[in-house]
């Protein structure tokens, strides 16, 4: 079942440091040697979200908003170098959200605990990159995949980095595209009488996602890196969520299932920079421009600076703050006229403004290892606070360790 929810992720380390890779034989007479895979790291995050409000999308902008959501995460990163020292990498990613929501248990409002009230998403993936260090440059591709409920996704993914000879500047380009399947599932009082002919109840729909991402960054300085980057969006296909009611201004009020367009374009700017003010603060600053077609025009403005306690840990405070304006299609619930095309009382899709405050801690030991495990070289905790000025509030927190 499709939610609009953070996510993060968890599981454990279990594999060796070194798989050994097959042999290779060469007529060089310098006696290229077999190469073994190093593992670069091992990533295992663990993330618990909890979220209520009073405008589900599922009962027409009225109605509880309350979710929780359990994501984890595991990745491993493995690298070889070949006979020209050029480098190989692997990515291999396994991710599973389990969540429960109550809104999507008022699809249909006579069941106790219907299907939708809890779901659990899987998504595996895998990415290589191949590191050409002599020319400075970077070319990768991956796969992904992605189950629910009521959809399938499959992914895929190219890109190109190449870096200056003084390693100081670096542009990249990654494109992606994602083709989905969705399943339809209306609202139990308009399964036998939809209010529109865009899809019936089991129907099986696509929708399909195209991005590009650009991104220029430059070291100003030893203190001063910066990025500028954008990632262009387009969108085909089934982009209403057909479980979600909008009830209209006639009386007694007629209740349709939720219709937008078949394409999106969207169209973010962005610039990051990290500055180092001494040895012990870092301040990280990002700020974000969007626009998209369907009337949405937003701002995100996010501060973190970074606090060094000692040689080993370090605290963090972390701040966003987003404002956007109404997609072309947003009424909240009664107000909507019956002659209108398109129609929502999403208030994901609505004027709002939010602000997120958070709190980081993060140990590093690359000698001793935490608790003097060896391998295990890093452990992170964070906390965040989200609300909304229409009354949305959530929480996350998100543990992260990575073994080396």
């Amino acid at each position: 079942m499709k939610k609009r929810i953070l996510t993060a992720s968890v599981l454990a380390f279990l594999f060796g440091h070194n798989m050994r890779a097959q042999n290779t034989e060469t007529t060089d007479s310098s006696a290229y040697k077999k190469q073994k895979l190093k593992i670069e790291e091992v990533n295992f995050i663990s993330s618990y979200y909890s979220q209520d409000g009073n405008n589900s999308a599922v009962t027409g902008g009225v109605g509880t908003e309350k979710l929780t959501d359990i994501a984890t995460t595991f990745d491993i990163r493995v690298s070889k170098r070949d006979k020209d020292n050029n480098k190989h990498n692997f990515g291999f990613e396994i991710g599973i959200d389990s969540y429960t929501s109550a809104s999507s248990d008022k699809i249909d409002p006579n069941t106790v605990s219907s299907a939708s009230y809890q779901d659990v998403r899987v998504y595996p993936s895998a990415n290589y990159s191949y590191e050409n260090l002599e020319k400075n440059y970077i070319l990768s591709g991956g796969l992904s995949f992605s189950a629910e409920f009521d959809y399938t996704s499959i992914g895929a993914n190219a890109g190109f980095t190449k870096i200056s000879k003084d390693r100081n500047r670096e542009f990249s380009a990654k494109a992606m595209a994602f083709f989905d399947t969705w399943k339809v599932i209306l609202p139990i009082e308009l399964r036998d009488n939809p209010s529109d002919d865009e899809a019936a109840q089991g129907d099986m729909k696509p929708r399909t996602s195209y991005n590009l991402g650009l991104t220029l960054s430059q070291v100003v300085n030893r203190n001063f890196q910066v990025a500028f980057l954008t990632d262009i969006g387009y969108q085909q296909g089934l982009l209403a969520t057909k479980f979600n009611r909008v009830y209209f201004d006639d009386i007694p009020a007629t209740v349709k299932s939720e219709k937008l367009p078949d394409s999106r374009f969207k169209l973010p700017l962005g610039v990051r920079g990290s500055y180092f003010l001494g040895d012990n603060i870092v301040l990280r600053a990002f700020y974000r421009y969007y626009w998209d077609d369907w009337g949405i025009n937003s701002h995100t403005i996010s501060l973190e600076p970074t606090f060094k306690l000692s040689a080993f840990s370090s605290i963090s405070v972390p701040y966003r703050f987003y404002t956007q304006t109404a997609a072309d299609y947003f009424k909240p619930i009664y107000l909507h006229g019956l002659a209108e095309e398109f129609y929502t009382s999403d208030y994901d899709l609505s004027k709002f403004s939010s602000n997120m405050i958070g709190l980081g801690y993060k140990v590093t030991d690359a000698d001793k290892g935490i608790f003097h495990l060896k391998r295990f070289n890093s452990l992170e905790l964070r906390y965040g606070y989200y609300t909304r000025n229409n009354g949305l509030d959530s929480h996350i927190i998100t543990l992260a360790m990575k073994f080396k």
